[in-house]
């Protein structure tokens, strides 16, 4: 019943607005990976072998993200392991991020995959036709063997570790080795292991195609120095996905640069100043630059400013680097914030006199893609209002344009909104799935590890409409093949829990997500419920739960775009006004533009 509650109360305190939902402008020039589903059907055809769709998952990480020092959002271990988002917000990471993504994209299409530490590297394997295989998409490569196979790791590793056997004096030397695969110029790595020299991504020098890595390198890598290789489940969340949301008076503007701002804390990737490697352009990639920034603004309608208290909801799919609250009120309104959900709320601010204020928000929303601002009137009365952030997003998954015919497709649909939990345990300054406020019957608040057998975390979740799909999961370790989570569902304010999926070991890591779709009707309350079992180890170091719903005020209104772009330095603009759900058009360039953005907005 408190649960059911809390959803009542939610749905009447959010600010009503027409929301369009799942707002999507495509252009024909880039593939579409703004969701899980959608970058199947960019990179996956039926037809496919399993080997074929490894090497998809291969190559849509290599085209759309770009090794270089990682966004750290205060989640993972100081990365991002999340592949859609980092497709859409970042497209730049380090190896432990590839080898999450390919682990992640390879188990949504059913193949087996796992991850392992080398020296001073991370790589994933996956598997298909009865043998592991070898995939690094941070350095962009793997081995072929003789039979057209790839190579597994330990065929990597016997294959290196093999050949220095027979030169002991190179082994962990990387300016011997440098000089070896220079020999000759530069081709003195073709003597080394046949396996190395045989594959197709070296280039002529011994080189990997961005060309800050190679023969060298992977002598080093692959040498079993450091107790290596050994299995590592680098662990990523599953669960975000684009879903542009407008309301009258908001707008979403993306660029094609960026102002020198980035989501870390102190010096920046280095692309955020260097152009995309030329290799890139055989990956489809056609723009100037990987780091895109934009601006999300909302100017909140007047007639939503008249309750006593005003809340309002601020989603977006692109992270917040800062925030600015501007405001004409009286004196005694009351500020206040709240990121997870509104179980807690914080006052930022009491306004001490009349008039127009602006209020930095960046300490409250900055890392984040989803929080509630309230306003207590107390009688005062709130003339205007309006919210501005600075968003960091990925220039590669923008829709581009090129010289000559663009086909542009709009979409908006369905109109669903989601509510997000996601955290995790394993302490530091990551965001804790704490905050939350789950239930914990026989689990440590560290790790969310079992204390006891048949312990559990319980998190209640609440939404604004109609329910309509739970997507969860998270990151385990379960020791023992005795070791399991089972992970449950309530939809009855848990008087009874469903299993839907169940977790077993050993795995030193593992990660699991699952969709539920059969929703009782009218659901605006659920619960997500993890029970263990424990014999040696089992622990939960990072949940994300997702609760798609039926927007209440949800529905199509006519939507506009704008692109602007520069042809020869001469600045151009296309505006089209999309009056349906679904439309194609077409924008032409007589020469190769240099793009600038893109702005949708209700007119």
């Amino acid at each position: 019943m408190k649960q059911l509650l809390i959803a009542f109360l939610l749905a009447a305190t959010l600010a009503e607005a027409q929301v369009v939902s799942h707002i999507k402008v495509l252009s024909d020039k880039v593939e579409d990976v703004s969701s899980l589903e959608a970058w199947k059907k960019s990179f996956i055809r039926d037809d496919m072998t399993d080997e074929q769709k490894a090497i998809a998952v291969w190559r849509s990480n290599v085209a759309f993200v770009y090794q270089d020092s990682p966004p750290n959002e205060q989640l993972h271990e100081a990365c991002v392991h999340d592949a859609i988002k980092s497709f859409n917000v970042y497209g730049y990471g380090m190896c432990c991020c590839a080898a999450a993504r390919i682990e992640q994209l390879a188990r949504y299409l059913g193949l087996p995959a796992r991850g392992w530490g080398i020296h001073a590297h991370s790589v994933p394997e996956v598997f298909w036709e009865g043998e592991w295989h070898l995939l690094d998409a941070s350095l962009v490569n793997y081995f072929t063997r003789p039979d057209g196979k790839i190579a597994s790791l330990a065929e990597v590793c016997a294959a290196v570790q093999g050949w220095l056997k027979d030169h002991p004096d190179l082994k962990g030397n990387s300016a011997r080795l440098t000089e070896f695969q220079k020999a000759n110029g530069w081709t003195g790595w073709k003597q080394g292991p046949s396996l190395l020299a045989n594959c197709k991504f070296y280039d002529d020098g011994g080189w990997w195609p961005a060309k800050t890595h190679g023969w060298a390198s992977t002598l080093q890598e692959y040498d079993g120095s450091q107790k290596t290789p050994f299995p590592y489940e680098y662990g990523y969340s599953q669960g975000y996905e684009v879903n542009i949301q407008l309301r009258p008076g908001e707008r979403l503007t993306r660029h094609w640069f960026h102002k020198g701002q980035h989501i870390n804390d102190g010096k920046g990737p280095a692309c955020l100043t260097a152009k995309p490697a030329r290799f890139l352009r055989d990956f489809n990639d056609r723009t100037e630059g990987r780091v895109g920034s934009g601006t999300l603004e909302y100017d909140v309608p007047a007639a939503l400013l008249k309750p006593d208290v005003i809340e309002i909801e601020m989603p977006c799919s692109y992270v917040y680097l800062n925030g600015t609250l501007t405001l004409t009120a009286g004196r005694g309104v009351t500020v206040l914030f709240s990121d997870n959900n509104g179980l807690d709320w914080h006052e930022i601010v009491t306004l001490d006199q009349n008039g127009p204020r602006e209020i930095d928000l960046t300490p409250f929303c900055r890392r984040r893609y989803h929080y509630r601002l309230r306003l207590v009137r107390h009688g005062a009365v709130v003339d205007a209002l309006k919210i501005t952030h600075d968003i960091q997003c990925s220039q590669r998954a923008l829709p581009i344009l090129d010289r000559g015919d663009n086909i542009i497709t709009f979409t908006a649909g369905p109109h669903e909104g989601t509510v997000t939990i996601e955290g995790s345990s394993q302490g530091g300054t990551r965001f804790s799935a704490i905050r939350f406020h789950p239930i914990l019957h026989g689990v440590e608040e560290e790790h969310f590890r079992l204390k006891t057998d048949g312990g559990s975390v319980t998190f209640p979740i609440a939404t604004p409409g109609d329910m309509t799909r739970l997507r969860f999961g998270g990151h385990y370790r379960l020791r023992d093949q005795r070791d399991q989570w089972e992970a449950q569902v309530s939809f009855d304010d848990g008087k009874t829990f469903k299993t839907v999926a169940t977790q077993a070991g050993p795995y030193q890591g593992i990660c699991q997500y699952i969709t539920v779709t059969d929703i009782p009707p009218g659901t605006r309350a659920a619960q997500v419920r993890w029970v263990g079992r424990q014999r040696n180890t089992t622990c939960l170091f990072f949940v994300r739960i997702d609760a798609d719903y039926k927007q209440p005020q949800g529905g199509f209104v006519p939507v506009k775009i704008t692109y602007t772009w520069d042809e020869a330095g001469v600045a151009k603009q296309d505006v089209h006004i999309a009056r349906s759900p679904q439309e194609n058009y077409t924008i032409t360039c007589a020469a190769k533009p240099t793009m600038k953005s893109i702005a949708l907005e209700l007119p």
